[in-house]
């Protein structure tokens, strides 16, 4: 079957150059979709989008689609003629064309291909209306209509080419052709295409380059090789280069200077400017500091080089860091401590009370942190002051014209207003981390505020009764755990985090964390299924040595053996022999009820005698080896993994384990644990109970998989 490419490009208005990346991946999609439905398949589909255009390229599109035989199983030969009739008004088939095999009716029916570009023309009229854009539009009269077109700008044109013949469409009044339109400035006459073949090239003769890749590599290369002949460096910022490229057809970088006298301001705030409201990228000099240049990309090659471009560029920047240099201004006149009066009057939420109050508590937590030494080294004074003023900046003149620098700007101004260095950065950098991969602050006073804005936060909502639930989380208490966890693991800190509800949720995102890092999550749960574990270095050192030892050679056999040991006692309902405080029974299983079983210091014989036997010391002389070689084996393990948790060594402790590994397997070997004699049965039941706790007293190992 021979083929052919197909060009299809869907000119419009200017594109939003955020909506640029995607709208070309949905156009892939869909138009891959339609050819599956349609039983055919390109070799390649390739796409493009400028701000006037979007389209894709095919490659190697069958020119028709295949015949297909589609078959009906009908009746029986044997059922009833009114079975057959019926089958037959079905099919729209006589008698004599069904197929008889093994007795039963079937209807073939022979479909034969279709052309390809019979196919196409509804394709794209369907993908054109129902195109996935975030925000869309209709316009000119027919807009009256809710059944009029909508996309994301008014569409001009369309060229849908198959091989070198227009494909029949229409979409609300505009027919598909062979003609489009070049460089709105160069080449704004139509330019006829012949095909996918020519159609990059006649473009780019016309000042447009189609391919997004390529005016991204333009800008970045120009933009560094004028940054080199200036003797600076460029300030890399990959979302720029792609957001220049979506604005841009026919990319030209260019060059422009700023005042000096503006780099008394913020750089942060000088970058942000020049970023956000003019899409410039900003240079450093060789100290790396920042230098008074910026390079802009200009749609056009001018005639002069570009200058008229640039002066009319550096009256911009030059009118936005006038805007910024005043807020600056402004906000050094007033201390951080007056501004910090003003918190009062702002909602932190209806139900927590005011930034004032929550800056309050912070306070007081980050001045406990230091006291009781959870953050060494940190002062108390300090911690107070710098958490007292780490909110202020939120009612400045800068951060309410940038609200992406709070934080930054309180840092910059506790410095330029003679707060101690110690303060300063813990005003600036209180925020981190603010999600993975973030910098995670270590100096003392700044993890002091950091963490205690942070644990506040979370208590304050869940104790209102306002946790996270499924994927929203629009206090953004997910990133504030995941703060938490970053500042205590990176820097030690011994703290309790939480208890209840809370604790459940810092362990969730510890999974979440630790997961990134290679840590499984069911040795997480093993070792938070032991209860009371809420500090996290010393939970991940044990889950750091439980994971060594369970996927070393001795952690999987005695995995094996505890499972071996812990399904015998589930199916038994089988526990350690207790004492009951009311009844003084002895030697029973656990049945569930819910007065626990206590061992009571008015019977102590009884209690002995009951340990006793749990621990293997009464056991009878003629105990076969393998059971005493378990008890001996646990004798010596326990106390020293005992000793090993409590002293914080857990790869000693998982060292204690593995020395169980040979007497459980030799064990199971060599004896019966339902023995017929109920007291060797209820000896061996309680002996597995002690190795299972035993285990216990590291890790629950019935928490992890494998």
């Amino acid at each position: 079957m021979s083929a052919a490419d197909f060009l299809l490009e869907l000119r419009s208005e200017e594109i939003p150059a955020r909506m640029q990346a995607r709208a070309r991946n949905d156009l892939a999609r869909l138009f891959a979709e339609e050819l599956t439905a349609a039983g055919l398949r390109a070799e390649s589909i390739e796409t493009f989008a400028t701000p006037r255009r979007l389209g894709l390229i095919a490659r190697g599109l069958p020119l028709a689609t295949a015949a297909v035989s589609e078959e009906t199983k009908g009746p029986r030969s044997s059922a009833p003629s009114q079975a057959l009739e019926g089958f037959l008004r079905k099919t729209g088939l006589p008698r004599d064309q069904l197929v008889e095999r093994d007795g039963v009716f079937f209807a073939v029916i022979d479909k034969p291909g279709q052309p390809t570009a019979a196919v196409l023309g509804p394709a794209i009229e369907r993908i054109v209306r129902g195109f996935p854009w975030p925000k869309s539009m209709r316009w000119g009269a027919p807009s009256a209509s809710t059944a009029s077109l909508r996309w994301v700008r008014p569409l001009q044109g369309i060229v849908a080419l198959l091989g070198e013949e227009i494909v029949p469409v229409e979409v609300d009044g505009i027919a598909a052709g062979v003609t489009t339109v070049g460089h709105r400035f160069h080449h704004p006459g139509p330019i006829t295409l012949g095909g996918a073949h020519d159609y990059a090239e006649k473009l780019r003769a016309c000042r447009v380059i189609v391919d997004p890749d390529e005016r991204a590599a333009i800008i970045r290369d120009r933009a560094q090789a004028l940054a080199a002949e200036a003797g600076l460096t460029l300030v890399e910022d990959e979302g720029l280069v792609a957001e220049n490229a979506g604005l841009t057809e026919w990319p030209v970088p260019l060059i422009g200077r700023f005042d000096p006298d503006y780099l008394d301001v913020p750089p942060e705030v000088i970058q942000l400017t020049a970023r956000t409201n003019q899409k410039y990228f900003v240079l450093k000099d060789g100290s790396g500091a920042l230098a008074p240049a910026f390079i802009c990309t200009a749609n056009i090659e001018a005639s002069d080089g570009g200058a008229a471009i640039v002066a009319g560029n550096q009256r911009v920047l030059a009118a936005r860091l006038s805007d910024a240099r005043f807020f600056w201004e402004q906000d050094l006149k007033i201390p951080l401590e007056e501004q910090a009066k003003k918190l009062e009057a702002i909602v932190f939420h209806e139900k927590l009370g005011t930034v004032a109050e929550k800056v309050s508590r912070v306070a007081d937590l980050a001045e406990w942190l230091a006291i009781e030494a959870v953050v060494p080294n940190c002062g108390p004074d300090h911690a107070r002051r710098a958490a007292e003023l780490a909110k202020a900046d939120l009612v400045t003149g800068m951060v309410g014209e940038f609200p992406e620098l709070q934080g930054l700007i309180g840092g910059y101004l506790a410095r330029a207003q003679g707060e101690p260095q110690a303060v300063a950065e813990a005003v600036r950098d209180h925020y981190k981390p603010v999600g993975q991969g973030d910098e995670v602050p270590t100096a003392p006073v700044t993890v002091a505020v950091a963490l205690a804005d942070k644990l506040d936060t979370l208590r304050q909502f869940f104790d209102a009764g306002m946790p996270p639930t499924g994927s929203k989380d629009p206090f953004a208490l997910r990133r504030a755990a995941l703060g938490v966890i970053q500042l205590i693991t990176a820097n030690s800190l011994r703290l309790p985090v939480a208890s209840g509800e809370l604790l459940d949720f810092f362990a969730d995102r510890l999974k979440v964390q630790q997961r990134e890092a290679g840590v499984r999550h069911d040795l997480i749960d093993a070792v938070f299924a032991l209860g009371g574990e809420d500090d996290l270095v010393r939970l991940l050192a044990r889950v750091a040595a439980l994971q060594s030892f369970v996927e070393g050679q001795d952690g999987t056999n005695l995995l094996a053996g505890y499972k071996r040991a812990a399904n015998i006692l589930k199916k038994e309902n089988w526990d350690l022999p207790r004492v009951m405080a009311d009844r003084g029974e002895q030697g029973m299983p656990q049945t569930g009820e819910e007065d626990p079983l206590v061992l009571v210091d008015e019977e102590p014989e009884l209690a002995r005698a009951i340990m006793e036997q749990a621990q293997g010391s009464a056991m009878p002389a003629d105990a076969p080896e393998a059971e005493r070689a378990l008890v001996a084996a646990l004798d010596e393990a326990e106390p020293r993994a005992r000793a090993a948790v409590e002293a914080e060594e857990f790869g000693g402790a998982m060292a204690a384990l593995a020395s169980l590994r040979g007497p459980i397997d030799a064990f199971f070997d060599a004896v019966t644990v339902n023995d017929s004699d109920q007291a060797v049965r209820r000896r061996r039941l309680n002996l597995l109970a002690r190795f299972r706790d035993a285990v216990h007293g590291v890790a629950d190992f019935s928490k992890i998989e494998g």
